[in-house]
């Protein structure tokens, strides 16, 4: 079992309201919030700059996930060397190959991205909805791996007793990758849920272990379109989360082969797309008329 450090925590002097209505002095632990300035490019030409809003910590695992995810890189050899610059910067060296094949290929499709990230911005730092495109390499095979709805359930647990700034704050997302048994295989909490999420598949970038077809990736809160589309760059077949999905995220996870699972606690959730990786504990499944829209 592999799990990174937790997310920096820092204690605040606060004024309590007790539910008898009285005040008094007390600590309270919140998240750490920073920016982070994200450089790359190659040899000597004057970098690329991206700044988000993250939890401090791995770094390095953020901006190569980050920059995996935007279809930036194909793979950790595309990376020359990854620098901390600071406290808040991070500084990418990339192949001279990456210029030319990457650069140049996002500009014509309208990809680039302005050049600051919130800590929860999903996809709004795009230019538009209509301008994401996504270009995957890894193709997952239906229906392949199969999981039983028992394994599903364990998840929530496992990944909870994981989050140890949660436990502290109540204040970050946690995104976790489980193997075939069940395995708590790497997890990251951060302020930001995509934040979290990168450092998982920037861990596994760097370790050379993609594509994940091997793993379910589990959520802490609910899965917006972007994390739907940087799980499915890396090859994950099975996406389960704690909240909702948006409509949004649904129609990317149908089109390309994902299984999504919301509302994965109390023993139940719903299956909103490729339900033939789910082993159903009964054989009688129950069906509904289609919607009217």
């Amino acid at each position: 079992m592999i799990r990174c450090e937790a997310a920096p925590v820092r204690r605040f002097l606060i004024d309590r309201i007790t539910p008898t209505g009285r005040i008094h002095q007390d600590i309270d632990d919140l998240p750490v919030e920073e920016p982070l300035e994200i450089r790359y490019g190659t040899g000597n030409a004057e970098p690329h700059v991206t700044v988000t809003m993250r939890s401090p910590g791995a770094d390095d695992l953020l901006a190569a996930g980050f920059l995996f995810t935007e279809g930036i890189i194909r793979n950790v050899g595309d990376i020359e060397g990854i620098e901390q610059e600071g406290r808040n910067a991070v500084h990418v060296r990339l192949n001279a190959r990456v210029q030319d094949r990457n650069f140049q290929q996002a500009a014509r499709e309208g990809q680039s991205r302005h050049s600051f990230i919130s800590s929860s911005c999903g996809a709004c730092g795009k230019q538009s909805i209509a301008a994401i495109g996504l270009s995957r390499r890894f193709h997952t095979q239906p229906g392949v791996p199969t999981f039983t709805a028992d394994y599903i359930h364990r998840l929530p647990e496992a990944l909870r007793h994981s989050q140890t700034a949660f436990s502290r704050t109540g204040g970050t997302h946690a995104s976790g990758l489980f193997d075939l048994n069940g395995n708590l295989r790497f997890q990251h909490e951060d302020v930001g849920r995509h934040n979290a999420l990168d450092k998982v598949i920037g861990s596994e970038l760097l370790a050379n272990r993609l594509p994940l077809w091997d793993c379910v990736l589990l959520l802490s809160g609910r899965v917006s379109f972007e994390l739907v589309q940087k799980a499915a760059a890396a090859g994950i077949p099975v996406i389960a989360a704690v909240g909702a999905p948006s409509s949004l995220a649904v129609e990317l996870a149908r089109e390309c082969g994902t299984t999504l699972l919301g509302f994965v606690r109390e023993n139940r959730f719903n299956i909103y797309s490729d339900s033939g990786r789910i082993a159903a504990d009964s054989s009688v499944r129950q069906s509904v008329s289609s919607p009217t829209i």
